[in-house]
């Protein structure tokens, strides 16, 4: 059992806690590069705890910077791009990309304040559909070579959505293998080819079984849990028979991501970015081995529930999450319909804004939250007194984080240590975009790993 000080050290991430601290060695996703299209590409962010304005400028380059103006505190969300920053409506003071004061028209001609007025300003790159903000200090880390940074455009999709609660909560339930059996429970299986972008509804590789039929008629995963270079890699066994089990294997990825497989050729990798202590967005890019995306099915699909322009869930909190007591008895475990996400929605928002973990009694089956909450401790321990957190990498050290590999398929009872790697590799040697294979899993499987 936890104590409320320990429960505060890990949960909370404002400018001047220990978490917050580390969070700020990362860069954080701060918008959808979508948010920015149209006439006015001007967004205010509440991230980490602060706020900010992000925008894109007359020459397409992006900045974020403190929202409220240096002159009086107005708010520079609702200012105009012109003359190559962004002004401030209050008194049409200019501030670059960079938080230089480029103008300060209301003061005399011959006037040097603008000079000696600088915003605070952060860091941006876009990547795979997201633009990346860094709140640190010093120089910011490389990204790492995984798969939905290497991949091509047209083999990737970013989406986010709004949770009312604490970031760690809302990542917990990404790393918890045995929940997807109840809360995502089904009791009748649909056409594994209807199954495109939804997760948990196609079948398993090397089968026809859905996905589905196994969650629910095999609820008790045997959970393997290693620590890795970039976090902790989770293994769920579910053994079918004496020569069958069903292995998934996903990643958590340090400090608030993980990365799991969505079906036989699409992986998610999933970050879950705190507004505040109490409101997170989870962002997650989508990444195809096989076919380019069908960027326009898969936004469509999600915009079916998450509402612009703050991609707000419809079912939520004030509605219930669309409970209905009829098809919780007939159709679904939670009665809540059949997009998982208002499912994971329901379940961390229910827990509180910021879960009281004094209360909770952990099982065998929370290993992976366990280890995932010593790790946590221990780089804010690190990262407290000066030193590099994990993943915090510079260019040589990016190269050397790959993959992860993910998989959902089933396999041979005895054996299937082997199994995942393999169905790994194989899926990587066939995308049509240079997928790396991850060194480590290279050296275990070398009969198939070389280049053909």
């Amino acid at each position: 059992m936890m104590s409320q000080e320990q429960n505060d050290l890990i949960t909370r991430i404002g400018p001047n806690t220990p978490a917050g601290k580390l969070m700020r060695k990362y860069w954080q996703p701060a918008a959808l590069v979508d948010e920015l299209e149209g006439p006015r590409p001007i967004r205010p962010v509440r991230l980490l705890g602060e706020n900010f304005v992000l925008f894109r400028d007359e020459q397409g380059r992006y900045g974020l910077i403190d929202r409220d103006c240096p002159h009086r505190g107005a708010d520079l969300a609702f200012g105009r791009l012109e003359n190559g920053g962004l002004r401030c409506s209050f008194h049409g003071w200019l501030f670059d990309v960079d938080g230089n004061c480029l103008e300060t028209p209301a003061e005399p001609a011959n006037s040097n304040l603008c000079k000696n007025i600088k915003q605070r300003a952060y860091p941006v790159v876009e990547k795979s559909g997201i633009l990346w903000a860094y709140l640190g200090e010093g120089e910011p880390p490389a990204f790492p070579e995984i798969d939905c940074f290497v991949a091509p455009d047209a083999y990737t999709f970013a989406f986010k959505g709004k949770m009312e609660c604490n970031w760690l909560q809302a990542l917990e339930v990404g790393i918890d293998p045995a929940h997807a059996s109840f809360l995502h429970r089904f009791f009748h299986d649909e056409d594994p080819n209807d199954a495109y972008g939804k997760q948990f509804r196609a079948a398993s590789a090397d089968s026809d079984l859905p996905m589905t039929k196994i969650l629910r008629e095999y609820d008790r995963p045997i959970i393997n849990v290693e620590r890795t270079e970039y976090g902790l890699r989770i293994i769920a066994l579910r053994q079918i028979d004496e020569e069958r089990t069903h292995v998934r294997v996903t990643n958590q990825l340090f400090p608030h991501g993980f990365v799991i497989p969505m079906s036989a050729d699409m992986t998610i990798t999933q970050w879950h970015v705190p507004i505040d202590d109490e409101n997170c967005y989870w962002y997650a890019i989508f990444t195809s081995y096989g076919q380019p995306v069908d960027k326009k099915k898969m936004r469509d699909q999600r915009l079916e529930l998450y509402e612009l322009p703050d991609y707000v869930s419809r079912k939520n909190k004030s509605n219930d999450y669309g409970f209905d007591p009829h098809e919780q008895e007939t159709e679904t475990y939670t009665g809540m319909g059949a997009d998982i996400n208002v499912h994971d929605q329901w379940a961390v928002e229910s827990m509180g804004k910021i879960q009281d973990r004094t209360r909770e009694h952990l099982g065998t089956s929370d290993k992976a939250i366990i280890q995932y909450r010593r790790m946590l401790r221990q780089e804010i321990d690190k990262a407290a007194n000066g030193g590099e957190p994990m993943l915090f990498l510079d260019e040589g050290s990016a190269r050397s984080v790959q993959g992860p590999a993910t998989m959902d398929g089933i396999g041979p009872t005895r054996g299937w240590e082997i199994y995942w790697m393999e169905v790994d590799v194989k899926r990587r040697r066939g995308a049509p975009w240079a997928a790396p294979v991850p060194e480590e899993i290279a050296e275990k499987v070398p009969h198939i790993s070389a280049a053909e």
